[in-house]
């Protein structure tokens, strides 16, 4: 690993969370003891690899400031924006003064708890010397249907759909130029690899573990602390 490239962690939490039919924003939910973002953030700094971790935090959250952690001196917030990639560009406009364009970023979602370490060593070794960087995926195994009106119309050739995971790793300056580029132009960026996609970039994919998943209806929560549980006898 090259000891001068610096790696940074960003994690977008300023959603609120509409399909999880709760009183407050899924990454404040119970979990384990902790919220859902304790877990993920507690996560990333066991990884023990950033020169920063920057959240996105919405200015009008009232549960972000009364977690502990976000007492702990390695964090630094960013204000949230109203899409994800407003607040990816916010945290990176946050670490302008120390950040350089060759430094990796890995922005990773609030509601993805179960992420190990080893994923995220998996994803820095086999992108670093990638020349745009790439996202941890999964291969699709269910037959996939396109839908038209409620019917059929095709059965889609699912060797070549992946499961876009995150964290999803790439250099500092092209990913702010990318988010910098799809906000003038008004482009949907709905994860960092399509920022970099609509720059003619091909991001590269490394197939991630399958429990890294993310919370979005209530019942993930059981299937998160169920994973949990078993990683900690691995």
């Amino acid at each position: 690993m090259n000891d001068s490239v610096k790696f940074w962690a960003v994690v977008p939490a300023a959603g609120v969370g509409q399909r999880m039919q709760a009183d407050r924003p899924k990454q404040y939910l119970d979990l384990a003891g902790k919220t859902v973002i304790e877990q993920t953030l507690e996560r990333l700094l066991q990884a023990g690899l950033f020169a920063g971790l920057m959240v996105a935090i919405s200015g009008e959250d009232p549960y972000w400031p009364m977690l502990p952690i976000a007492r702990d001196s390695r964090i630094l917030t960013a204000p949230g924006g109203t899409e994800r990639a407003d607040s990816v560009l916010s945290a990176l406009n946050r670490i302008a003064p120390t950040a350089v364009e060759s430094d990796w970023v890995l922005v990773h979602d609030a509601a993805r708890p179960c992420l190990t370490i080893s994923d995220v060593h998996l994803l820095i070794d086999r992108l670093q010397d990638d020349s745009v960087g790439g996202i941890l995926a999964l291969p699709v195994h269910d037959t996939l249907k396109g839908v038209e009106e409620g019917r059929i119309t095709a059965t889609i050739d699912r060797s070549r759909i992946w499961r876009a995971l995150t964290p999803q790793m790439f250099r500092y300056g092209a990913l702010k130029h990318a988010l910098e580029q799809a906000a003038r132009t008004g482009e949907t960026v709905t994860d960092e690899a399509s920022a970099l996609e609509l720059q003619g970039k091909k991001p590269a994919i490394v197939e991630g573990r399958p429990d890294n998943i993310k919370i979005t209806r209530p019942e993930d929560l059981a299937l998160a602390q169920f994973y949990l549980e078993q990683q900690t006898h691995e």
